[in-house]
């Protein structure tokens, strides 16, 4: 695969499961600042980790 596609896994893993775990933390708040740092944090590893998976 191209390094954008893992790039892309990785944004899209990354936020939901960081999204996720916001919510949990926020009791359910889909739209409450835990959710959104973490989405956000999520993404940010995800791109760190797609781009480290693509190039080895």
């Amino acid at each position: 695969m191209e390094t954008k596609t893992y790039i892309w896994l990785g944004i899209f893993i990354g936020s939901t499961a960081g999204g996720v775990l916001g919510m949990v933390l926020d009791k359910g708040n889909a739209l409450g600042l835990w959710t959104l740092l973490l989405s956000t944090v999520g993404g940010i590893a995800g791109i760190w980790a797609g781009y480290k998976i693509a190039n080895g």
